[in-house]
């Protein structure tokens, strides 16, 4: 798996980069020779921010965490993403090495109850032609964190949302 770490107002050591490395060496065995994995540190005033993002074939797997140091927010970042490959690890089958995935829940001890996926409601909507702004406003007067909407200029169905720092993001599908 190929590592890179990146770090947003601050630079990182090489021990901290090396271990970031070593540790996420040991997901190697979920995923394909291609998989990349990125590290980024981000520093805020009382607390460093670490999120980690796998890509491999089309599948992604993310987890973010903060605390006091980097170090402590790295570790707890990738307790995480390897709780989600293990408790998912039965959805995963498909997309990652299967004997792995296995060997790896009898590794942890960890036999978690399969979560089921259970659709409790279906909304209907009509999605007109909106430009991202109109969709903005419409998503802020809803109360909403996200919103679909047909891009008037395109015709394809986009979706905003409001990240966690107050910002907007806009998800673009690829063709």
């Amino acid at each position: 798996m190929k590592v890179t770490c990146t770090g947003r107002k601050v630079g990182l050591k090489s021990s901290f980069v090396e271990r970031a490395q070593k540790k996420l060496a040991k997901l190697d065995k979920f995923f394909s020779d291609g998989a990349e994995a990125n590290v980024t540190v981000t520093v805020e005033k009382d607390w460093q921010t670490v999120e980690i993002t796998v890509k491999d074939k089309g599948f992604t797997c993310r987890a973010e965490k903060a605390a006091d140091r980097m170090e402590d927010a790295f570790e707890t970042a990738l307790d995480l993403l390897t709780r989600r490959i293990v408790k998912n690890r039965k959805k995963l089958e498909s997309r990652v090495y299967q004997p792995a995935v296995e060997a790896f829940a009898v590794e942890t001890h960890e036999e978690e109850a399969e979560e089921e996926y259970s659709v409790i409601r279906e909304k209907h909507f009509s999605c007109k032609p909106s430009t991202v702004e109109e969709a903005i406003l419409e998503m802020n007067m809803l109360g909403h964190t996200f919103f679909l909407f047909r891009d008037a200029d395109t015709d394809e169905v986009h979706a905003v949302y409001r990240r966690k720092d107050g910002a907007y993001g806009v998800l673009i599908p690829e063709k």
